[in-house]
């Protein structure tokens, strides 16, 4: 039971931590080699990895996806070790709109138009995105910004998944007195009255059966 236990809560907490490095910003330094938009047949194993389409538009089965091609130079750990060499990556460019993930992207034409532009030149950018780049399901993850940098040896500090795993950490402390707290006041006093009184109804049973036994002994 206790193997089950350690199982379940293993898995649990390993589909929170996929959840989160799908979900979170990542950032990227690459150079964008060119731009396309592509016709798309979605399927219900890769529906689910894309975002809707334009704000304000329909969401067929098989709509328009833009894409940005890019040369990402290729890191380790987690991106914290960068390595001299490069790979393709390739991004779509979709709007999140007001639901989900909450990045609040509205402008997916227009960030298309700036990727065609940087496209001419090159320069280093860092695209911040979320998702994940599958060539079985053919997903892609989706870029939310472009950033020109100096070059790339720039050093990128995630803000905002420093900030939320902070407050993600602090949040758990709290629930946790909190639970810690309520079990005090509340469970505590009713398991030790319960325990009290099971005390109490054995101790009479003991009494009872005490004194029957003394009764058969008289007879």
């Amino acid at each position: 039971m206790v193997r089950v236990k350690f199982v379940f809560r293993l898995l649990i907490l390993s589909f929170f931590a996929l959840f989160l490095h799908y979900v979170l910003p990542q950032h990227d330094i690459v150079k964008v080699t060119s731009t396309e938009v592509i016709r798309t047949d979605f399927s219900s194993l890769n529906r689910i990895f894309f975002a809707r389409g334009d704000s304000g538009a329909a969401t067929p089965d098989t709509r328009d996806l833009r894409l940005i091609n890019t040369q990402k130079q290729s890191t380790f750990l987690l991106g914290f070790i960068r390595r001299d060499t490069s790979r393709v990556m390739v991004y779509r460019n979709e709007d999140t709109g007001w639901i989900w993930p909450p990045y609040f992207k509205f402008n997916s034409a227009d960030l298309q138009a700036v990727a065609a532009n940087l496209a001419r030149g090159d320069e280093w950018v860092v695209v911040t995105h979320y998702g994940w780049r599958n060539r079985w399901l053919s997903i892609y993850p989706n870029a939310v910004r472009l950033r020109v940098v100096e070059g790339p040896d720039v050093r990128i500090i995630p803000w905002f998944n420093i900030g939320f795993f902070t407050f993600l950490l602090i949040a758990l402390l709290f629930l946790r007195a909190m639970w810690r707290q309520l079990w005090e006041r509340a469970v505590d006093p009713v398991l030790d009255a319960a325990s009290h009184r099971a005390d109490e109804a054995q101790a009479g049973l003991a009494e009872r059966r005490s004194r029957l036994v003394r009764w058969f002994r008289r007879k």
